[in-house]
């Protein structure tokens, strides 16, 4: 994988930090609610290095050397914001449209790709798929027996697999989808490599589950 200048990741900071994602996502404020002072808000900021690192690892994970075509975008550049352990990925023109939400009002500006947990690691969360679904170099598709029991939550067996991405090493990260449409699922990180899937018994493990799109409605309190 080439090697992204930390750098690159940093962005001027506004008159306070937001996060967010691209031109498809709304800001939004609230219109009423208690009085609160500016102060006791937690500020929405840039990561700090060690913080780029543990994002930029796990995305490398599942997007490969793909991760350069997400975060170097000339003509719409985005960056990453940290708020209340969220991480949240937003190009600058939101950031800035952001910029005249008093901190108190602002709830969301852009999208959550995920958590930093207080063990100072950072888990990507099922609201980052659609990235996922853009860039990830390895995928898998399942037939429909697989896709309801993937969004359940469980892991992925052979015999609910109907096609899978060519040469794929064990360990790697992948996009799940469904076989009818290629409607992404959710994404995990494969058992075994391509050779070893074609030739494992039906109910051998294949990939294992990481998230899956249940989780809006079985987390969707924690989700953000």
């Amino acid at each position: 994988m080439a090697t992204i200048p930390i750098q690159t990741i940093f962005m001027p900071e506004t008159t306070f930090g937001v996060a967010g994602t691209s031109e498809d996502y709304r800001t939004f404020s609230t219109q009423r609610g208690p009085i609160i002072s500016e102060e006791r808000v937690p500020k929405m900021r840039p990561l700090t290095e060690d913080e780029i690192k543990l994002v930029l690892e796990k995305l490398s994970k599942f997007l490969g050397d793909n991760l350069l075509h997400m975060i170097e975008n000339p003509s719409n550049p985005h960056l990453f914001r940290l708020h209340r352990d969220r991480v949240f990925f937003l190009s600058e023109k939101l950031l800035k449209a952001a910029g005249c939400i008093p901190r108190k009002n602002l709830l969301s500006a852009g999208q959550c790709i995920g958590k930093i947990t207080k063990g100072r690691k950072f888990r990507l969360g099922i609201t980052a798929l659609h990235l996922i679904a853009r860039y990830a170099p390895h995928k898998v598709w399942l037939n429909p027996a697989g896709e309801q029991a993937f969004v359940y939550g469980n892991h992925i067996i052979k015999r609910h697999v109907g096609r899978l991405t060519a040469d794929m090493p064990s360990g790697a990260g992948v996009c799940v989808l469904s076989l009818n449409g290629d409607l992404p699922l959710g994404f995990g990180t494969s058992a075994k490599s391509t050779a070893e899937i074609h030739t494992a018994p039906t109910e051998a493990i294949s990939f294992y589950h990481h998230a899956d799109v249940g989780e809006y409605l079985r987390e969707e309190a924690d989700l953000v």
